[in-house]
């Protein structure tokens, strides 16, 4: 049974489909001042810098612990269906992600559709991560993790350096990631009334404002799930059971595995979207954030 604190998440979402439904039609700009809300759920890290900075002409905020190791990187991209949320609405999130881990974390604003469709956040991406390059951080001491939309560029960006012939990450973490831009995932129809936010109809109007008036759905940028994916670094997902996009998840570990990629993939019973958010407030969020820290702590080279 969800802890009496994860009900925080769904209240939020609730409310927000309440008023989505209210005003079918909100304006772009209503709609992302109410998803700056998303961090509210979470709690202050405590022990955590915030500064904003310039990341090779992308905006971008680091995420900074008391005496962490600065040559380790977690670079994060945040959720909203590529079109609402921000560096802000995760600077918490990822400040608890960067504090279990004992390292930075680099935040990325990528610009959102309608302004910036695909294949324009993914390009965003792959710019932080050629600064972090030319900042003298090393490639084995990278991490990518991100959520939702996020958790899809945790992968696509992967596949985008590879294909600019840049050395790869050391490891990924996509948490709830939305991959399929079709919603064809049996988990739409057997999870409807579990999952308390995404519907079929909110991911294909997403779909439809990031990829932009003919935009390919099947580019392995946009879904990794039609790409070639040997050879990624190792991947661990996290998702909720609750949530309509398990199956995307369940389809991206699935084709790491038959690629020959080491994949871990955790389903956490009955969470919703990216329940992480309740870092630092319900415990199934701080626990999973300390299963990633754990596995991914080795693979930056530290102890």
């Amino acid at each position: 049974m969800p802890s009496k604190q994860s009900d925080q998440l769904v209240t939020l979402y609730k409310g927000w489909i309440a008023a989505l439904t209210a005003n079918p039609n909100m304006p772009l700009d209503e709609l992302r001042a109410m998803f700056e809300h998303w961090g509210d759920v979470t709690a202050e890290p405590g022990g955590v810098d915030y500064i904003e900075t310039d990341a090779g002409g992308v905006p971008a905020m680091w995420a900074v612990p008391k005496n962490c190791a600065k040559d380790r990187v977690l670079l994060c991209s945040h959720g909203g269906g590529y079109v609402t949320g921000s560096m802000y609405t995760h600077r918490k999130i990822y400040g608890h992600f960067a504090k279990a881990i004992g390292c930075r974390a680099l935040i990325v604003h990528y610009g959102r559709a309608p302004e910036n469709v695909h294949p324009g956040p993914v390009a965003d991406m792959v710019k932080a991560y050629r600064w972090l390059l030319d900042q003298g951080i090393t490639p084995n001491h990278i991490a990518l993790t991100g959520d939702s939309a996020g958790g899809g560029l945790a992968i696509t960006t992967m596949l985008r350096l590879r294909d600019e012939a840049l050395p790869l990450p050391a490891a990924s973490m996509p948490l709830s990631p939305w991959l399929d831009m079709d919603a064809t995932g049996a988990t739409f129809d057997s999870n409807k009334e579990r999952d308390v936010l995404v519907t079929r109809e909110i991911i294909q109007g997403m779909a439809a404002a990031f990829l932009g008036e003919g935009g390919d759905r099947r580019h392995p940028h946009a879904n990794p799930l039609h790409g070639d994916l040997r050879g990624l670094p190792p991947i661990y997902i996290q998702v909720g059971s609750y949530e309509t996009l398990l199956d995307d998840s369940r389809a991206l570990a699935e084709a790491l595995r038959k690629a020959g990629v080491e994949v871990k993939l955790d389903e956490h019973p009955e969470m919703q979207h990216v329940f992480h958010f309740l870092a630092g407030v319900a415990p199934e969020a701080d626990q999973a954030i300390q299963q990633l820290a754990a596995w991914v702590r080795p693979k930056l080279g530290l102890a």
